[in-house]
Protein backbone atom coordinates (compact mmCIF):
# COMPACT_ATOMS: atom_id res chain seq x y z
CA UNK A 1 0.00 0.00 0.00
CA UNK A 2 1.53 3.10 -1.18
CA UNK A 3 1.17 6.37 1.66
CA UNK A 4 1.51 9.77 1.57
CA UNK A 5 1.32 13.22 3.39
CA UNK A 6 -0.99 16.10 2.38
CA UNK A 7 -0.22 19.31 3.71
CA UNK A 8 -1.69 19.30 7.06
CA UNK A 9 1.36 16.11 7.51
CA UNK A 10 -2.15 13.48 7.17
CA UNK A 11 -1.66 10.26 5.67
CA UNK A 12 -3.51 9.39 3.03
CA UNK A 13 -3.71 5.93 0.59
CA UNK A 14 -2.84 6.65 -2.72
CA UNK A 15 -3.87 2.51 -3.54
CA UNK A 16 -4.64 -0.06 -2.47
CA UNK A 17 -2.78 -2.92 -3.30
CA UNK A 18 -4.20 -6.03 -1.59
CA UNK A 19 -5.02 -9.11 -2.71
CA UNK A 20 -8.35 -8.34 -3.61
CA UNK A 21 -7.56 -5.69 -6.54
CA UNK A 22 -6.50 -7.54 -9.61
CA UNK A 23 -3.85 -5.69 -11.86
CA UNK A 24 -2.21 -5.84 -15.19
CA UNK A 25 0.56 -3.70 -16.28
CA UNK A 26 2.75 -3.13 -19.64
CA UNK A 27 2.46 -6.17 -22.29
CA UNK A 28 0.59 -8.55 -19.99
CA UNK A 29 -2.37 -5.81 -20.04
CA UNK A 30 -2.09 -5.38 -23.68
CA UNK A 31 -2.60 -8.75 -24.74
CA UNK A 32 -5.16 -9.12 -22.19
CA UNK A 33 -7.28 -6.38 -24.04
CA UNK A 34 -6.21 -7.21 -27.63
CA UNK A 35 -7.38 -10.81 -26.60
CA UNK A 36 -10.80 -9.46 -24.90
CA UNK A 37 -11.05 -7.21 -28.44
CA UNK A 38 -10.47 -10.40 -30.90
CA UNK A 39 -13.08 -12.72 -29.04
CA UNK A 40 -15.61 -10.13 -29.69
CA UNK A 41 -14.55 -10.05 -33.32
CA UNK A 42 -14.51 -13.35 -33.74
CA UNK A 43 -18.51 -13.94 -32.94
CA UNK A 44 -19.37 -11.29 -35.69
CA UNK A 45 -16.92 -12.81 -38.05
CA UNK A 46 -19.09 -15.55 -39.15
CA UNK A 47 -21.95 -12.96 -39.77
CA UNK A 48 -20.48 -11.24 -42.49
CA UNK A 49 -21.38 -11.06 -46.15
CA UNK A 50 -24.08 -12.82 -48.32
CA UNK A 51 -23.40 -16.36 -46.88
CA UNK A 52 -23.12 -15.12 -43.25
CA UNK A 53 -24.94 -16.90 -40.21
CA UNK A 54 -26.92 -15.59 -38.43
CA UNK A 55 -26.85 -15.85 -34.00
CA UNK A 56 -30.16 -16.42 -31.77
CA UNK A 57 -29.77 -14.56 -28.87
CA UNK A 58 -32.15 -14.99 -25.67
CA UNK A 59 -32.65 -12.11 -23.27
CA UNK A 60 -32.55 -12.48 -19.12
CA UNK A 61 -36.46 -12.44 -19.34
CA UNK A 62 -36.67 -15.12 -22.36
CA UNK A 63 -37.05 -12.91 -25.41
CA UNK A 64 -35.54 -14.33 -28.70
CA UNK A 65 -33.34 -12.19 -31.20
CA UNK A 66 -32.18 -13.94 -34.20
CA UNK A 67 -30.40 -11.11 -36.06
CA UNK A 68 -27.35 -11.03 -37.77
CA UNK A 69 -26.97 -7.09 -37.97
CA UNK A 70 -23.57 -6.78 -35.81
CA UNK A 71 -24.91 -3.71 -33.94
CA UNK A 72 -27.88 -5.46 -32.76
CA UNK A 73 -25.75 -8.78 -31.99
CA UNK A 74 -23.50 -6.47 -29.85
CA UNK A 75 -26.30 -4.67 -28.65
CA UNK A 76 -28.09 -7.66 -26.74
CA UNK A 77 -24.87 -9.60 -25.54
CA UNK A 78 -24.17 -9.71 -22.21
CA UNK A 79 -20.76 -7.96 -22.45
CA UNK A 80 -18.31 -7.81 -18.81
CA UNK A 81 -15.29 -7.01 -20.15
CA UNK A 82 -14.72 -3.31 -20.60
CA UNK A 83 -12.51 -3.43 -23.55
CA UNK A 84 -15.46 -5.76 -25.10
CA UNK A 85 -17.90 -2.82 -24.11
CA UNK A 86 -15.49 -1.13 -26.40
CA UNK A 87 -16.10 -2.82 -29.34
CA UNK A 88 -20.22 -2.34 -28.39
CA UNK A 89 -19.36 1.33 -28.47
CA UNK A 90 -17.90 1.17 -31.86
CA UNK A 91 -20.51 -1.10 -33.75
CA UNK A 92 -23.14 1.36 -32.42
CA UNK A 93 -21.29 4.68 -33.70
CA UNK A 94 -21.38 2.90 -36.98
CA UNK A 95 -24.84 2.17 -36.63
CA UNK A 96 -25.66 6.08 -35.28
CA UNK A 97 -23.82 7.71 -38.21
CA UNK A 98 -23.99 5.33 -41.30
CA UNK A 99 -26.64 2.91 -40.68
CA UNK A 100 -25.01 -0.01 -42.63
CA UNK A 101 -21.49 -2.13 -41.87
CA UNK A 102 -21.50 -2.51 -38.07
CA UNK A 103 -21.07 -6.04 -38.61
CA UNK A 104 -17.46 -5.14 -40.71
CA UNK A 105 -15.75 -2.35 -38.50
CA UNK A 106 -16.26 -5.05 -35.70
CA UNK A 107 -14.20 -7.26 -37.82
CA UNK A 108 -11.55 -4.79 -39.26
CA UNK A 109 -10.74 -3.70 -35.59
CA UNK A 110 -10.47 -7.36 -34.31
CA UNK A 111 -7.80 -7.75 -37.54
CA UNK A 112 -6.28 -5.08 -36.90
CA UNK A 113 -6.03 -6.28 -33.25
CA UNK A 114 -4.30 -9.31 -34.24
CA UNK A 115 -1.86 -7.88 -36.63
CA UNK A 116 -0.83 -5.19 -33.72
CA UNK A 117 -0.19 -8.41 -30.94
CA UNK A 118 2.35 -9.61 -33.29
CA UNK A 119 4.38 -6.41 -33.52
CA UNK A 120 3.90 -5.96 -29.59
CA UNK A 121 5.64 -9.03 -29.05
CA UNK A 122 8.08 -8.12 -31.51
CA UNK A 123 9.53 -5.47 -29.12
CA UNK A 124 7.83 -2.07 -31.06
CA UNK A 125 6.15 -0.05 -28.79
CA UNK A 126 2.60 0.20 -28.86
CA UNK A 127 2.40 4.53 -29.72
CA UNK A 128 4.56 3.53 -32.94
CA UNK A 129 1.88 0.75 -33.74
CA UNK A 130 -0.58 3.37 -33.06
CA UNK A 131 0.77 6.25 -35.21
CA UNK A 132 1.63 3.79 -38.06
CA UNK A 133 -2.25 3.07 -37.59
CA UNK A 134 -2.82 6.51 -38.34
CA UNK A 135 -0.54 7.37 -40.81
CA UNK A 136 -2.21 3.74 -42.60
CA UNK A 137 -5.65 4.92 -42.20
CA UNK A 138 -5.38 8.09 -44.41
CA UNK A 139 -3.68 6.39 -47.38
CA UNK A 140 -6.32 3.83 -46.97
CA UNK A 141 -9.25 6.47 -46.62
CA UNK A 142 -7.42 8.87 -49.40
CA UNK A 143 -7.16 5.57 -51.61
CA UNK A 144 -11.10 4.99 -51.36
CA UNK A 145 -11.72 8.32 -52.80
CA UNK A 146 -9.18 7.63 -55.59
CA UNK A 147 -11.44 4.49 -56.96
CA UNK A 148 -15.12 5.59 -55.71
CA UNK A 149 -17.15 6.55 -58.69
CA UNK A 150 -20.25 8.67 -58.39
CA UNK A 151 -23.28 7.80 -59.22
CA UNK A 152 -25.61 9.50 -60.93
CA UNK A 153 -29.61 9.24 -60.03
CA UNK A 154 -32.78 11.28 -60.04
CA UNK A 155 -36.39 10.89 -58.52
CA UNK A 156 -37.52 9.21 -62.04
CA UNK A 157 -33.86 6.77 -62.38
CA UNK A 158 -34.21 5.21 -58.98
CA UNK A 159 -32.31 2.30 -60.73
CA UNK A 160 -28.81 3.10 -58.99
CA UNK A 161 -30.04 3.41 -55.33
CA UNK A 162 -31.60 0.39 -55.73
CA UNK A 163 -28.83 -1.62 -56.68
CA UNK A 164 -27.10 -0.50 -53.95
CA UNK A 165 -29.43 -1.40 -51.50
CA UNK A 166 -30.25 -4.63 -52.75
CA UNK A 167 -26.21 -5.23 -51.50
CA UNK A 168 -27.12 -4.29 -48.09
CA UNK A 169 -30.27 -7.03 -48.01
CA UNK A 170 -28.46 -9.44 -49.81
CA UNK A 171 -26.25 -10.19 -46.58
CA UNK A 172 -29.69 -10.41 -44.44
CA UNK A 173 -32.48 -12.95 -44.01
CA UNK A 174 -34.69 -11.06 -46.42
CA UNK A 175 -32.04 -11.79 -49.28
CA UNK A 176 -34.77 -13.42 -51.45
CA UNK A 177 -36.81 -10.41 -51.66
CA UNK A 178 -34.26 -8.21 -52.03
CA UNK A 179 -35.26 -6.50 -55.18
CA UNK A 180 -38.80 -5.73 -54.00
CA UNK A 181 -37.25 -4.07 -50.08
CA UNK A 182 -34.87 -2.38 -52.12
CA UNK A 183 -37.18 -0.86 -54.56
CA UNK A 184 -39.63 -0.01 -51.08
CA UNK A 185 -36.82 1.48 -49.16
CA UNK A 186 -35.52 4.01 -52.21
CA UNK A 187 -39.16 4.65 -52.98
CA UNK A 188 -40.26 5.54 -49.19
CA UNK A 189 -36.74 7.66 -48.80
CA UNK A 190 -37.12 9.98 -51.86
CA UNK A 191 -40.88 10.36 -50.70
CA UNK A 192 -39.45 11.92 -47.37
CA UNK A 193 -36.07 13.64 -49.16
CA UNK A 194 -35.37 17.42 -49.67
CA UNK A 195 -33.29 16.67 -52.50
CA UNK A 196 -31.90 20.13 -53.07
CA UNK A 197 -31.00 20.71 -49.42
CA UNK A 198 -29.71 17.13 -49.89
CA UNK A 199 -31.38 16.27 -46.71
CA UNK A 200 -33.57 13.04 -45.59
CA UNK A 201 -35.25 13.29 -42.10
CA UNK A 202 -35.53 9.30 -41.67
CA UNK A 203 -37.90 10.10 -38.67
CA UNK A 204 -40.98 10.12 -41.38
CA UNK A 205 -40.31 6.77 -42.65
CA UNK A 206 -42.79 4.72 -40.15
CA UNK A 207 -41.60 0.95 -39.93
CA UNK A 208 -44.91 -0.96 -38.62
CA UNK A 209 -44.83 -5.05 -38.85
CA UNK A 210 -48.00 -7.15 -38.80
CA UNK A 211 -47.52 -11.34 -38.41
CA UNK A 212 -49.44 -13.38 -40.71
CA UNK A 213 -48.85 -12.99 -44.97
CA UNK A 214 -45.60 -13.50 -46.26
CA UNK A 215 -42.56 -11.54 -46.70
CA UNK A 216 -44.03 -10.48 -50.38
CA UNK A 217 -47.12 -8.49 -48.83
CA UNK A 218 -44.60 -5.98 -47.79
CA UNK A 219 -46.01 -2.68 -48.50
CA UNK A 220 -45.12 1.26 -49.40
CA UNK A 221 -48.39 2.79 -48.02
CA UNK A 222 -48.70 6.41 -48.62
CA UNK A 223 -49.48 7.68 -45.18
CA UNK A 224 -49.80 6.43 -42.02
CA UNK A 225 -51.02 3.25 -40.21
CA UNK A 226 -52.17 3.27 -36.81
CA UNK A 227 -52.17 -0.23 -35.19
CA UNK A 228 -55.95 0.95 -33.71
CA UNK A 229 -59.31 0.48 -35.32
CA UNK A 230 -62.11 2.69 -34.76
CA UNK A 231 -63.92 2.73 -31.16
CA UNK A 232 -67.21 1.62 -31.75
CA UNK A 233 -67.98 -1.58 -33.97
CA UNK A 234 -70.88 0.20 -35.89
CA UNK A 235 -68.58 3.32 -37.05
CA UNK A 236 -67.99 3.82 -40.82
CA UNK A 237 -64.90 1.89 -42.18
CA UNK A 238 -64.50 3.78 -44.60
CA UNK A 239 -64.12 7.78 -44.58
CA UNK A 240 -63.42 9.98 -47.52
CA UNK A 241 -62.26 13.59 -47.89
CA UNK A 242 -61.49 13.51 -43.86
CA UNK A 243 -60.99 16.69 -42.04
CA UNK A 244 -59.39 14.89 -39.17
CA UNK A 245 -59.11 16.34 -35.20
CA UNK A 246 -56.20 15.41 -33.26
CA UNK A 247 -56.33 15.75 -29.55
CA UNK A 248 -54.69 14.93 -26.86
CA UNK A 249 -57.59 16.29 -23.94
CA UNK A 250 -59.47 13.46 -22.69
CA UNK A 251 -62.73 13.03 -24.67
CA UNK A 252 -64.82 12.55 -21.64
CA UNK A 253 -66.69 14.75 -19.23
CA UNK A 254 -64.61 16.46 -16.72
CA UNK A 255 -63.62 14.92 -13.21
CA UNK A 256 -62.64 17.37 -10.04
CA UNK A 257 -59.15 16.66 -9.55
CA UNK A 258 -59.09 16.81 -6.03
CA UNK A 259 -60.74 13.80 -3.51
CA UNK A 260 -64.36 14.22 -3.68
CA UNK A 261 -67.08 12.28 -2.92
CA UNK A 262 -70.24 12.73 -4.03
CA UNK A 263 -73.56 11.43 -2.12
CA UNK A 264 -75.86 9.90 -4.48
CA UNK A 265 -79.34 8.99 -2.15
CA UNK A 266 -82.21 9.48 -5.12
CA UNK A 267 -82.73 8.51 -8.24
CA UNK A 268 -83.25 11.84 -9.16
CA UNK A 269 -79.89 13.07 -8.14
CA UNK A 270 -78.38 10.21 -10.28
CA UNK A 271 -80.34 11.42 -13.30
CA UNK A 272 -79.62 14.95 -13.02
CA UNK A 273 -75.61 13.92 -12.67
CA UNK A 274 -76.21 11.81 -15.64
CA UNK A 275 -78.10 14.21 -17.35
CA UNK A 276 -75.06 16.72 -16.52
CA UNK A 277 -72.52 14.56 -17.98
CA UNK A 278 -74.20 13.67 -21.22
CA UNK A 279 -74.80 17.92 -21.56
CA UNK A 280 -70.75 18.22 -21.45
CA UNK A 281 -69.86 15.89 -23.74
CA UNK A 282 -72.94 16.79 -26.17
CA UNK A 283 -70.89 20.42 -26.16
CA UNK A 284 -67.64 18.43 -26.72
CA UNK A 285 -69.06 16.58 -29.97
CA UNK A 286 -70.99 19.81 -31.18
CA UNK A 287 -67.80 21.83 -31.01
CA UNK A 288 -65.82 19.08 -33.07
CA UNK A 289 -68.62 18.83 -35.64
CA UNK A 290 -69.29 22.97 -35.96
CA UNK A 291 -65.44 22.94 -36.97
CA UNK A 292 -66.16 20.86 -39.54
CA UNK A 293 -64.32 17.50 -38.15
CA UNK A 294 -65.72 14.35 -39.68
CA UNK A 295 -63.23 11.81 -37.46
CA UNK A 296 -61.82 12.07 -34.42
CA UNK A 297 -58.51 10.77 -33.35
CA UNK A 298 -57.12 11.28 -29.39
CA UNK A 299 -54.44 10.38 -27.16
CA UNK A 300 -56.86 9.42 -24.17
CA UNK A 301 -59.89 7.17 -24.04
CA UNK A 302 -63.30 7.61 -23.44
CA UNK A 303 -65.89 5.48 -21.56
CA UNK A 304 -68.76 2.98 -23.08
CA UNK A 305 -71.34 5.88 -22.73
CA UNK A 306 -69.25 8.70 -24.45
CA UNK A 307 -68.51 5.95 -27.11
CA UNK A 308 -72.37 5.35 -27.39
CA UNK A 309 -73.24 9.27 -27.74
CA UNK A 310 -70.18 9.32 -30.62
CA UNK A 311 -71.67 6.71 -32.36
CA UNK A 312 -75.47 8.51 -32.12
CA UNK A 313 -73.98 11.89 -33.12
CA UNK A 314 -72.25 10.33 -36.26
CA UNK A 315 -68.50 11.47 -35.28
CA UNK A 316 -66.26 8.18 -35.90
CA UNK A 317 -63.51 8.34 -33.28
CA UNK A 318 -60.27 6.72 -32.19
CA UNK A 319 -58.67 6.44 -29.08
CA UNK A 320 -55.37 5.39 -27.57
CA UNK A 321 -53.09 6.43 -30.26
CA UNK A 322 -49.48 6.81 -28.81
CA UNK A 323 -47.77 10.45 -28.98
CA UNK A 324 -45.43 9.84 -31.80
CA UNK A 325 -47.81 8.17 -33.65
CA UNK A 326 -50.08 11.54 -33.13
CA UNK A 327 -46.89 13.34 -34.32
CA UNK A 328 -46.98 11.41 -37.63
CA UNK A 329 -50.53 12.03 -38.53
CA UNK A 330 -50.03 15.61 -37.58
CA UNK A 331 -47.26 16.24 -40.06
CA UNK A 332 -49.00 13.90 -42.71
CA UNK A 333 -52.42 15.22 -42.77
CA UNK A 334 -50.96 18.92 -42.20
CA UNK A 335 -53.19 19.12 -38.36
CA UNK A 336 -52.65 20.61 -35.56
CA UNK A 337 -52.28 18.66 -32.42
CA UNK A 338 -55.27 20.16 -29.95
CA UNK A 339 -54.55 20.70 -26.00
CA UNK A 340 -57.97 21.96 -25.78
CA UNK A 341 -61.26 21.71 -26.40
CA UNK A 342 -61.69 25.55 -26.54
CA UNK A 343 -58.97 25.80 -28.96
CA UNK A 344 -60.13 24.14 -31.80
CA UNK A 345 -60.63 25.86 -35.02
CA UNK A 346 -61.31 24.47 -38.28
CA UNK A 347 -57.88 25.55 -39.56
CA UNK A 348 -56.70 23.36 -37.15
CA UNK A 349 -57.90 20.45 -38.38
CA UNK A 350 -55.83 17.51 -40.54
CA UNK A 351 -56.96 16.56 -44.26
CA UNK A 352 -56.71 13.16 -45.84
CA UNK A 353 -58.18 11.70 -48.50
CA UNK A 354 -59.14 8.46 -47.31
CA UNK A 355 -59.18 6.56 -43.97
CA UNK A 356 -59.64 3.14 -44.14
CA UNK A 357 -60.07 0.39 -41.70
CA UNK A 358 -58.55 -2.94 -42.83
CA UNK A 359 -59.02 -6.35 -41.21
CA UNK A 360 -56.25 -9.31 -41.50
CA UNK A 361 -56.78 -13.07 -42.28
CA UNK A 362 -58.91 -15.17 -39.90
CA UNK A 363 -58.40 -12.50 -36.70
CA UNK A 364 -59.72 -9.88 -35.88
CA UNK A 365 -56.48 -7.74 -36.43
CA UNK A 366 -57.81 -4.38 -37.63
CA UNK A 367 -55.75 -1.29 -38.90
CA UNK A 368 -56.30 1.82 -39.61
CA UNK A 369 -55.10 3.49 -43.00
CA UNK A 370 -54.85 7.53 -43.49
CA UNK A 371 -53.79 7.98 -47.05
CA UNK A 372 -53.79 10.24 -49.73
CA UNK A 373 -52.77 13.19 -46.68
CA UNK A 374 -52.27 16.71 -47.39
CA UNK A 375 -48.85 16.41 -46.76
CA UNK A 376 -47.66 13.50 -48.08
CA UNK A 377 -44.12 13.35 -46.59
CA UNK A 378 -44.83 11.32 -44.19
CA UNK A 379 -45.03 7.18 -45.36
CA UNK A 380 -45.21 3.78 -44.02
CA UNK A 381 -43.31 0.67 -44.82
CA UNK A 382 -46.24 -2.20 -44.09
CA UNK A 383 -44.09 -5.59 -43.24
CA UNK A 384 -45.90 -8.85 -43.25
CA UNK A 385 -43.74 -11.85 -42.14
CA UNK A 386 -43.95 -15.38 -40.67
CA UNK A 387 -43.44 -14.67 -37.61
CA UNK A 388 -42.36 -12.19 -35.13
CA UNK A 389 -38.98 -12.73 -35.19
CA UNK A 390 -39.44 -12.47 -39.42
CA UNK A 391 -41.21 -9.08 -38.93
CA UNK A 392 -38.46 -7.84 -36.29
CA UNK A 393 -35.34 -8.94 -38.29
CA UNK A 394 -37.07 -7.14 -41.31
CA UNK A 395 -37.44 -4.14 -39.90
CA UNK A 396 -33.25 -4.16 -39.08
CA UNK A 397 -32.90 -5.14 -42.38
CA UNK A 398 -35.33 -1.93 -43.50
CA UNK A 399 -33.44 -0.08 -41.56
CA UNK A 400 -29.68 -0.60 -42.94
CA UNK A 401 -31.23 -0.33 -46.56
CA UNK A 402 -33.29 3.41 -45.73
CA UNK A 403 -29.66 4.56 -44.13
CA UNK A 404 -27.98 3.83 -46.78
CA UNK A 405 -30.25 5.71 -49.59
CA UNK A 406 -30.42 8.06 -47.09
CA UNK A 407 -26.46 8.42 -47.30
CA UNK A 408 -26.28 8.03 -51.50
CA UNK A 409 -28.64 11.06 -51.57
CA UNK A 410 -26.25 12.99 -49.00
CA UNK A 411 -22.99 11.63 -50.82
CA UNK A 412 -23.05 9.68 -54.18
CA UNK A 413 -19.71 8.55 -54.40
CA UNK A 414 -19.56 4.75 -54.22
CA UNK A 415 -16.93 1.79 -54.11
CA UNK A 416 -17.46 -1.58 -55.25
CA UNK A 417 -18.35 -4.34 -52.41
CA UNK A 418 -17.27 -7.81 -51.95
CA UNK A 419 -14.33 -6.83 -50.24
CA UNK A 420 -12.41 -4.93 -53.50
CA UNK A 421 -12.03 -2.11 -51.65
CA UNK A 422 -10.48 -3.32 -49.12
CA UNK A 423 -8.00 -5.30 -51.42
CA UNK A 424 -7.53 -1.97 -53.42
CA UNK A 425 -6.67 -0.53 -50.27
CA UNK A 426 -4.46 -3.16 -48.93
CA UNK A 427 -2.18 -2.99 -52.07
CA UNK A 428 -2.16 0.74 -51.86
CA UNK A 429 -1.02 0.67 -48.03
CA UNK A 430 1.52 -2.42 -48.60
CA UNK A 431 2.82 0.27 -51.49
CA UNK A 432 3.10 3.38 -49.53
CA UNK A 433 5.08 1.34 -46.31
CA UNK A 434 8.36 1.53 -48.45
CA UNK A 435 8.28 5.23 -48.38
CA UNK A 436 8.19 5.25 -44.59
CA UNK A 437 12.04 4.64 -43.50
CA UNK A 438 10.82 4.47 -40.17
CA UNK A 439 9.75 1.58 -37.47
CA UNK A 440 6.13 2.77 -38.80
CA UNK A 441 6.55 0.70 -41.78
CA UNK A 442 6.01 -2.27 -39.70
CA UNK A 443 2.69 -1.29 -38.41
CA UNK A 444 1.69 -0.04 -41.88
CA UNK A 445 2.53 -3.32 -43.25
CA UNK A 446 0.21 -4.86 -40.45
CA UNK A 447 -2.28 -2.51 -41.28
CA UNK A 448 -2.93 -3.66 -44.84
CA UNK A 449 -2.60 -7.72 -43.57
CA UNK A 450 -5.33 -6.39 -41.50
CA UNK A 451 -7.61 -5.01 -44.67
CA UNK A 452 -7.32 -8.46 -45.78
CA UNK A 453 -9.17 -9.82 -43.08
CA UNK A 454 -12.62 -8.71 -44.40
CA UNK A 455 -12.44 -10.67 -47.74
CA UNK A 456 -11.07 -13.20 -46.50
CA UNK A 457 -14.11 -13.65 -43.66
CA UNK A 458 -16.81 -13.58 -47.01
CA UNK A 459 -14.58 -16.22 -48.97
CA UNK A 460 -14.72 -17.88 -45.67
CA UNK A 461 -18.30 -17.76 -44.95
CA UNK A 462 -18.98 -18.94 -48.68
CA UNK A 463 -17.53 -21.94 -48.36
CA UNK A 464 -14.24 -21.18 -50.62
CA UNK A 465 -11.05 -21.99 -49.74
CA UNK A 466 -9.77 -18.23 -48.00
CA UNK A 467 -6.04 -18.06 -48.74
CA UNK A 468 -6.35 -19.31 -52.51
CA UNK A 469 -9.40 -17.27 -53.57
CA UNK A 470 -8.01 -14.14 -51.89
CA UNK A 471 -4.45 -14.75 -53.45
CA UNK A 472 -6.26 -15.13 -57.07
CA UNK A 473 -8.30 -11.76 -56.29
CA UNK A 474 -5.33 -9.74 -54.98
CA UNK A 475 -2.84 -10.68 -58.13
CA UNK A 476 -6.00 -10.11 -60.55
CA UNK A 477 -6.39 -6.66 -59.10
CA UNK A 478 -2.16 -6.12 -59.69
CA UNK A 479 -2.25 -7.54 -63.23
CA UNK A 480 -5.15 -5.92 -64.65
CA UNK A 481 -4.91 -2.99 -62.49
CA UNK A 482 -8.89 -3.54 -61.65
CA UNK A 483 -10.08 -1.72 -58.05
CA UNK A 484 -13.57 -3.96 -59.08
CA UNK A 485 -12.24 -7.52 -58.51
CA UNK A 486 -13.83 -8.75 -55.18
CA UNK A 487 -14.84 -12.27 -53.88
CA UNK A 488 -17.28 -13.96 -55.51
CA UNK A 489 -19.40 -15.07 -52.97
CA UNK A 490 -22.47 -15.83 -54.85
CA UNK A 491 -21.02 -18.34 -57.34
CA UNK A 492 -21.89 -16.21 -60.19
CA UNK A 493 -18.97 -16.65 -62.20
CA UNK A 494 -17.34 -13.81 -62.34
CA UNK A 495 -14.91 -11.48 -59.68
CA UNK A 496 -15.96 -8.27 -61.12
CA UNK A 497 -18.48 -6.58 -58.92
CA UNK A 498 -19.46 -3.90 -61.39
CA UNK A 499 -21.15 -7.02 -63.13
CA UNK A 500 -22.42 -8.25 -60.11
CA UNK A 501 -24.22 -4.99 -58.82
CA UNK A 502 -22.83 -5.17 -55.84
CA UNK A 503 -21.52 -1.60 -54.23
CA UNK A 504 -21.56 0.15 -50.96
CA UNK A 505 -21.17 3.63 -50.01
CA UNK A 506 -17.98 5.35 -50.38
CA UNK A 507 -19.05 7.17 -46.66
CA UNK A 508 -19.58 3.70 -45.19
CA UNK A 509 -16.38 2.69 -45.96
CA UNK A 510 -14.13 5.18 -44.72
CA UNK A 511 -16.08 5.78 -41.95
CA UNK A 512 -15.42 2.26 -41.37
CA UNK A 513 -11.52 2.41 -41.85
CA UNK A 514 -11.40 5.39 -39.46
CA UNK A 515 -13.83 4.45 -36.28
CA UNK A 516 -11.67 0.72 -36.45
CA UNK A 517 -8.51 2.54 -36.36
CA UNK A 518 -9.40 4.86 -33.59
CA UNK A 519 -10.74 2.17 -31.21
CA UNK A 520 -7.81 0.29 -31.70
CA UNK A 521 -5.20 3.06 -31.01
CA UNK A 522 -7.42 3.33 -28.01
CA UNK A 523 -6.49 0.06 -26.62
CA UNK A 524 -3.33 -0.16 -27.65
CA UNK A 525 -2.32 3.16 -25.83
CA UNK A 526 -4.24 1.46 -22.51
CA UNK A 527 -0.76 -0.71 -20.13
CA UNK A 528 -2.72 -0.98 -16.95
CA UNK A 529 -5.57 -2.24 -16.44
CA UNK A 530 -6.98 -2.25 -12.53
CA UNK A 531 -10.11 -4.46 -12.10
CA UNK A 532 -11.50 -3.87 -8.19
CA UNK A 533 -12.43 -6.96 -5.89
CA UNK A 534 -15.31 -9.12 -7.19
CA UNK A 535 -17.91 -9.63 -4.53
Amino acid sequence: MALAFDEYGRPFIILREQEKKSRLQGLDAQKANIAAGKSVARILRTSLGPKGMDKMLQSPDGDVTITNDGATILELMDVDNQIAKLMVELSRSQDYDIGDGTTGVVVMAGSLLEQAEKLLERGIHPIRVAEGYEMASRIAVDHLESISTKYEFSATDIEPLVQTCMTTLSSKIVSRCKRALAEIAVKAVLAVADLERKDVNLDLIKVEGKVGGKLEDTELVQGIIVDKDMSHPQMPKRIEDAHIAILTCPFEPPKPKTKHKVDIDTVEKFQTLRGQEQKYFDEMVQKCKDVGATLVICQWGFDDEANHLLMQRELPAVRWVGGVELELIAIATGGRIVPRFQELSTEKLGKAGLVREKSFGTTKDRMLYIEKCANSKAVTIFIRGGNKMMIEETKRSIHDALCVARNLIINNSIVYGGGSAEISCSIAVEAAADRHPGVEQYAIRAFADALDAIPLALAENSGLPPIDTLTVVKSQHVKENNSRCGIDCNDVGTNDMKEQNVFETLIGKQQQILLATQVVKMILKIDDVITPSEY
